[in-house]
């Protein structure tokens, strides 16, 4: 079994940024396909970006295009999320997730979950 520990969520104004790490144990990490996740209230949860086990392919959300970059350091057994340019629209709970297997738009893939941080933006 794969766990999954995110940290680095926050309140930020809008306009700031944050990091969101997630660190991964139990399995070869480097093996994963990995994404990011997130949901807000009385939303279904939604893609954000995924990354292939490579790192040679990564993926976005139209919504965050341009804001937001995935990345994995399989050394570390640990992939990140960096959000700039954060908009109220930003909040939610994120989650990370990982799969063995093509990198997928839909949760329900995803065999391995994180608990969730909040994200949390300011007008």
């Amino acid at each position: 079994q794969v766990q999954l520990v995110e940290s680095g969520g926050g309140l930020v104004q809008a306009g700031g940024s944050l990091r969101l790490a997630c660190a991964a144990s139990g399995r070869t990490f480097s093996s994963y396909t990995m994404g990011w996740f997130r949901q807000a209230p009385g939303k279904e949860r939604e893609f954000v970006a995924g990354i292939s086990r490579s790192d040679d392919n990564t993926y976005y959300a139209d919504s965050v295009k341009g804001r937001f970059t995935i990345s994995r350091d399989n050394a570390k057994n640990t992939v990140y999320l960096q959000m700039n340019n954060l908009k109220p629209e930003d909040t939610a709970v994120y989650y990370c997730a990982g799969r063995a297997g093509y990198q997928s738009t839909w949760p329900g893939v995803y065999a391995y979950w994180g608990q969730g941080t909040q994200v949390t933006v300011s007008s």
